[in-house]
């Protein structure tokens, strides 16, 4: 099939990464991943949650925000309670970090990761996944430690079956029709982190989920050496 802004189907968006955006974050970057751009800051603190005191070991958390004007109609801000999509992403933007980090080597801190969406068009969870990990990164290096507590890195990427086909790294439109949507997230090492599969209009087969998974493993791939390069 063609796609709308004429990518293979295996073909990413362009993945960048703009680095040290906020003068008093301890590591920060703009992820952009086509027209889908996120703001994501890291913030270190020297003390863990109360239920962590004690223990030797370190933190990572997240919290995750779609700024008013993201898309095309105003969202209205989420100024107490979140949504429940809002808490679903948060959570795994933190699962997938702790995942890539060893939280014994981190020494009693908390990691905080804020990832702010300037602009969507699909795949916000992915990229902003893709971009604090980045911003972790840069966080991390500016610390003494006699070895890194980064075991891999991570990133994570959408798929999604379109008229029977397996399509890497949807743009809204995309997202919006597709049968099957899909976010996969994995290790530069080579263990996913979790994989989010839906039938949106029509279920899948164990097959069509392998092609997924290996269609993500390829780009997650491309990923890697973006992030690495980024970060030198």
């Amino acid at each position: 099939m063609v796609r709308i802004d004429g990518r293979q189907p295996n073909e990413l968006r362009p993945l960048s990464f703009e680095l040290d955006v906020q003068k008093h974050a301890d590591g920060s970057c703009i992820v952009s991943l086509g027209d889908t751009r996120v703001l994501c800051a890291v913030t270190v603190e020297e003390q863990v949650p109360r239920w962590m005191r004690g223990s030797g070991r370190g933190w990572l958390t997240a919290e995750y925000n779609m700024l008013p004007a993201a898309t095309n109609t105003r969202s209205n801000r989420e100024r107490v309670l979140s949504a429940g999509r809002t808490k679903e992403i948060q959570r795994l933007i933190g699962r997938s970090l702790r995942a890539a980090v060893d939280l014994n080597a981190l020494a009693e801190r908390t990691f905080n990761i804020d990832c702010d969406v300037l602009d969507a068009d699909g795949g916000t969870r992915t990229a902003a996944i893709t971009g604090a990990y980045v911003a972790v990164k840069q966080a991390i290096d500016q610390l003494s430690y006699d070895r890194s507590p980064i075991q891999s890195a991570v990133a994570a990427v959408s798929i999604g079956i379109i008229e029977g086909e397996v399509l890497v790294d949807l743009n809204y439109a995309e997202d919006s029709s597709a049968d099957v949507d899909c976010n996969i997230v994995g290790l530069a090492t080579g263990g996913l982190v979790e994989v989010q599969g839906t039938a949106e209009g029509r279920s899948f087969s164990a097959e069509q989920l392998a092609q997924m998974v290996a269609a993500a493993q390829s780009a997650l791939s491309e990923m890697f050496t973006a992030q690495q390069a980024a970060t030198g």
